[in-house]
């Protein structure tokens, strides 16, 4: 671990990499589910359960965030010598 203080920052390729594998995961699953040759109420459920598995998928990654960012945080007492 580095011993810098200050929060770490993504680079810009880092995240551009990150939106388009999103992109492209999305794409490829919903040509996957029009393309499949079932009832249309079959593909309208398999729709809705990948918006909701990457619904989910965001609110995990943003709790585990937070929760890293709370135990990494230092507590203050307001009587504690600097």
């Amino acid at each position: 671990m580095s011993d810098t203080p200050g929060k770490q920052q993504n680079t810009a390729a880092f995240y551009g990499q990150a939106v388009a594998s999103f992109a492209v995961a999305m794409a490829a699953t919903a040509i996957g589910i029009y393309q499949l040759s079932a009832d249309a109420w079959v593909r309208g459920f398999l729709a809705v359960a990948v918006l909701y598995l990457v619904t989910s998928a965001f609110t995990l990654a943003k709790v585990i965030r937070d929760r890293q960012e709370g135990a990494a945080a230092p507590t203050y007492t307001p009587f504690e010598k600097h």
